[in-house]
Order: C-alpha cells, then structure tokens, then sequence
C-alpha cells in the first residue's frame, strides 16, 4: 500500500509504524491480531466505548476506528502527567476490567503475544501507559493498543500501569517529576480510584518488580529474534531504565508500602 496524502504518522509506543487515515487508524498485524480483534469485537458488544472497533485488515494492516483526542510521548505532557489523568486512568482501567471480567474465562487460551497468566481473572491490556491511552483536556478517554493483551491476573495489570502512570522511576530520571514522597501519594490514590483489595496491595509492588524484569526479558528476546524497533529500545538503553526502575522500587519499598497501608507485613 503506497503513501497518500491524506495520511498522518501516529506517535506513541514506538514499535509499530501506524497512521492515520480520515477516520481510521492503519496498524500492522501479526500471529496476536486473531485473538486481539476478538477482545475489541467483545468489548464492543459489551458496550466500552473507550476501546477502538474493528474494520478488518487489508494488506498486512488491521483498520480500527481513530479515537480523537491528545496521546502523550515522554517526557510526559502536563495534562498527561496531572492528578486528573492519574485518577481517571485508574477509573478506565477498572472499567475496563469490570467489562473483561465477564468473559476472560471464555477465551482461548493460546494464540496471544503473551502467554496467558492464571488466574484467570480479567483481560489484561498488558501496557496500561501514557502512550496507549487518548485523553481530553486531562481525562483519560480511550484505551489503544492491545497488542500485548491477554487473560490475566487484574494484578499484572496495576502493577504495569502504576509504574507508568505514578510513575515509580527515579526522579533523576529525565521527564520523571515527582520525588519518592509525591510518587507514593499518586501510588495510593490510583489503588484508591481502582478500588485494589488489600490483599492485591500486598503483592503489588512484587507484581511491579516482576513487570519490569519481564520487560527487560520480553525486550531482548525480541531483538534477539530480529526486532529492529526492541533492538533499538536496547540500543538506547531502554532496558538499563527498567532496571533502574526495579531498583528505585526496592530502595523506597518501605515508604510505598506504607502509602498502600500494608506496610511492616511479612514477605
């Protein structure tokens, strides 16, 4: 398929060339996109409206709806970065969970990017982040990219979103704002909105340091296996950040898990 004039290069991720043409979105495909038009295809029928639909593919390339609004790239936007954006991801993601949860347990087991994680509870979105949501003004107003999608544990979920959307990186960081003290209000008000359990609060700074050393895995696996765009996100140190990421976790854990209010429990 030749360039035309109408179309527009999206920003956001950074693994997949997407564009935009009038009103539909152009992405390409792969052995994942089955069991992903699927889940849109469900979440449609189930009433989301904050997820793309469905046109089919042609040429290699899935054709969803474009939702119009504002995604941010890092560093983040001030509207991205605000309390309103955090909290109303939060309330998106429970949403979102809300809906999945009723079929989850119905879906096939094989066919995603991701291996399926039990328990089974709800369809993971699996990169729950900035990049991926469309906001009005500072409100979170739609959900894209599911590639990486699957059946789930809801806490592998939380966990990659906190890290994005607090975020629980160090604020030496570049783009990073917020120190250890503020990182640890924006954790306890996104579990807040969510309405994460106590015992899901328990394990979920653990949950956290597993996301970000499977990223790091799931990264160079795929450069290993010929990615260009994961062995550019190694190249440029991508994975030297998450590591980072899991070692700020580690050295300010008392202080978060005092904001989740289980801190001084057994491990």
């Amino acid at each position: 398929m030749g360039e035309e004039a109408d179309e527009e290069v999206l920003t956001g991720g950074g693994v997949n060339r997407v564009v935009r043409r009038g009103e539909r979105v152009l992405r390409p495909t792969g052995a994942w996109t089955p069991r992903v038009h699927e889940l849109l295809r469900r979440l449609e029928r189930e009433g989301f409206r904050a997820a793309p639909r469905v046109h089919g593919t042609v040429d290699g390339l899935e054709e969803l709806d474009f939702l119009p609004g504002q995604v941010s790239n890092y560093p983040l936007t001030d509207a991205a970065a605000s309390e309103a954006a955090l909290r109303s991801a939060a309330a998106l993601l429970r949403e979102y969970h809300a809906v999945t949860a009723r079929f989850a347990r119905e879906l096939p087991r094989d066919g995603w990017l991701l291996p399926v994680a039990e328990p089974v509870e709800v369809v993971c979105h699996g990169d729950y982040a900035p990049h991926n949501c469309v906001l009005d003004g500072e409100r979170v107003v739609g959900l894209i990219d599911f590639d990486t999608a699957r059946p789930g544990a809801r806490l592998l979920d939380v966990a990659g979103a906190v890290h994005r959307w607090v975020p629980l990186s160090s604020p030496r960081s570049e783009g990073v704002r917020a120190d250890a003290a503020e990182q640890a209000r924006r954790l306890a008000l996104f579990c807040e909105v969510y309405g994460l359990g106590e015992r899901d609060r328990a394990g979920l700074l653990d949950a956290v340091t597993a996301s970000l050393e499977g990223l790091v895995r799931f990264m160079h696996e795929q450069a290993a296996a010929g990615s260009a765009a994961f062995a550019g996100h190694v190249a440029a140190g991508h994975d030297r950040l998450y590591r980072s990421d899991a070692e700020h976790v580690a050295r300010h854990r008392e202080l978060f898990e005092r904001a989740l209010g289980v801190g001084g429990r057994a491990r």
